[in-house]
């Protein structure tokens, strides 16, 4: 197996970005530094990514997680915090998070060892939208839900284009529902942070035209071949 696709397949990265961890000289194979992109994995071989000892995974799994709020989205803590792998203790194939959702956000994972669908999904330029409902603490004015649908300066750059809906409204409290495609540390709340205003819960719904439905907070379940298909090619 073609090296590159060796990676994709242990989950960690696309094709394309293992290319890139070839070139910038973090992949070994038996102990030393890879200097050939088209290197075809044996049996036998022994593949580290970062100092990280990886395998392929025979086969490709596909998962919706609903993250409560109480966990970190990684697959190790080094505060020995839970993470949403405690979540899914009996799944034997090693799954990965599809982006993040922080500590205290809740909602909509997706966890698989497909690393090219990982990458189309969270990278920006293929606009996959991502659904949040968000409760807002601070008067959200129609001024400022244009300001975030315009876009906001978060970290010294400007956020791309958003959907943002008031849903409702009770004194200093909001509802709101949020899309965005973007996928920045903290974004949503940093967003509302740029307008003076305080998301006090979060939680991602959706990705794409995968809903989240009834599936209870901390529990998980496959994926229909449809929702796979429909995720490949959005």
């Amino acid at each position: 197996m073609r090296i590159n696709k060796y990676i994709a397949a242990s989950g960690i990265a696309s094709r394309r970005k293992a290319d890139e961890l070839i070139a910038e000289g973090k992949v070994k194979v038996n102990g030393a530094v890879l200097k050939q992109p088209g290197y075809d994995v044996v049996e036998g071989d022994k593949v580290q990514v970062d100092g990280h000892l990886i395998t392929a995974s025979e086969e490709l799994v596909y998962y919706m997680l609903n993250k409560p709020v109480g966990y970190v989205t990684t697959t190790a803590d080094e505060h020995d915090r839970l993470t949403v792998l405690d979540l899914m203790s009996d799944v034997t194939a090693r799954v990965y998070p599809v982006g993040r959702l922080d500590y205290d956000s809740a909602g909509l994972l997706i966890m698989t060892n497909d690393g090219e669908l990982s990458n189309h999904i969270a990278h920006p330029k293929n606009k996959v939208w991502k659904t949040y409902m968000a409760e807002v603490a601070g008067q959200l004015n129609l001024d400022k839900i244009r300001e975030l649908q315009r876009g906001v300066l978060v970290d010294g750059r400007m956020t791309a284009k958003a959907k943002v809906k008031l849903l409702k409204q009770k004194g200093d409290m909001s509802l709101v529902e949020v899309q965005i495609y973007e996928g920045r540390n903290r974004q949503v709340r940093k967003m509302f942070e740029a307008v003076s205003c305080k998301v006090t819960f979060l939680q991602r719904t959706q990705v794409g035209e995968l809903k989240l439905g009834r599936l209870h907070e901390g529990d998980y379940r496959k994926l229909t071949r449809e929702e796979i298909e429909y995720l490949k090619n959005c």
